[in-house]
């Protein structure tokens, strides 16, 4: 018989959390003992997935003893408080906030790029889950910068409001529906309304003018696929609730052809998905390809017109499956395979 595991997801009421427990049954994960954990206030609330019926039990009252992964996803505030408490009950850690991404000696991992980072948990017993626009980015970037190495990424995120929470996809929501009723439209989640609009400003605005949201981008880039890397990133919340979009441009050190870009995405199999014909609707788009999908979506690839050794591409991937839950399953499953 298979070994099973004990898994506790922290944060499970949230839109990611609940994304963590479908994708565990999705993929059939070995588990033994499964504890859901969020607030007070939600102890003893029930998760329906595919079905069946999960309890929630409050975080503050649980002590990881015999849970052997534990997938945080309620903020950095809480894994800050509660993630070395699991650690120290022999739990490993799977985290997705950004608390602990840019420490030295904790590995930012996204398995189809720098899977073998892994084996690092071993020190603190944390793995860091990246930012969802860095991953998806890295995974249709990674088979070009193996075949030809990337110098510079500019790129432009347009990000669905699930980026924020359930608050914000509320907010979207009611929004829509005052907008149609010709009734005042409330803004709790965005400094401005996010109903028919775009809005410049992720996170909050750093002392360079960028803001938290577009460095994580040029910090987790250069940890993750290659410090020497440089990426200016633009990151815009846009009314889309699910599936976050790229417009990318990259700088190469040599000349490569869109048609050899192509060619290296399309035999690719490691999670990207080449969607790229010369024709209307012949490209990914968030509300399409992206609704219950785990890969990576690339489309739109063509040769910079402005530069030698450019290549454009459009990345769009399911920020809450890949960009967060699927690729922290994938993190828990290389663990069982390998190391625990």
């Amino acid at each position: 018989m298979s070994k099973k595991y004990n898994v506790a997801i922290v944060g499970a009421t949230g839109a990611v959390g609940q994304m963590m427990l479908k994708i565990l049954m999705e993929r059939k994960f070995p588990i033994n003992n499964l504890h859901l954990l969020a607030s007070k206030k939600s102890k003893g609330k029930t998760i329906t997935i595919n079905n069946s019926d999960y309890q929630v039990s409050s975080l503050n009252e649980f002590n990881f003893q015999g849970v052997d992964i534990a997938m945080f996803s309620a903020g950095s505030d809480i894994s800050e408080k509660y993630a070395k408490v699991a650690t120290k009950n022999n739990a490993v850690v799977i985290d997705n906030t950004s608390f602990f991404r840019y420490e030295d000696n904790i590995p930012l991992v996204v398995p189809e790029v720098n899977s073998e980072k892994i084996s690092l948990y071993k020190e603190t017993g944390i793995i860091a889950n990246p930012n969802c626009s860095t991953i998806q980015m890295l995974v249709a970037l990674k088979p070009i910068h193996d075949i030809c190495k990337i110098k510079r990424i500019n790129v432009c995120t347009y990000q669905a409001v699930s980026g924020s929470g359930n608050e914000a996809i509320d907010e979207l929501k009611n929004q829509v529906y005052a907008y149609t009723r010709n009734e005042s439209l409330v803004n709790n989640v965005y400094p401005k309304q996010i109903a028919f609009n775009v809005i410049p400003q992720i996170d909050k605005f750093m002392d360079n003018g960028y803001t938290k949201e577009e460095m994580k981008m040029v910090w987790e880039t250069k940890k993750i696929l290659d410090s020497s890397i440089e990426v200016n990133p633009t990151t815009v919340r846009v009314p889309v609730f699910f599936g976050h979009s790229e417009a990318v441009h990259i700088e190469l050190e040599n000349k490569i052809t869109a048609k050899q870009v192509k060619d290296i995405l399309g035999k690719n199999n490691s999670g990207v998905v080449l969607v790229d014909d010369h024709k209307d609707g012949g490209y990914p788009c968030a509300a399409n390809e992206c609704e219950d999908s785990n890969e990576v979506f690339v489309g739109r690839v063509r040769e910079d017109i402005s530069i030698k050794n450019g290549i454009n591409m459009w990345i769009v991937s399911n920020n809450i499956r890949k960009g967060a839950a699927y690729n922290s399953v994938q993190i828990a499953e290389l663990l069982i395979k390998d190391y625990l």
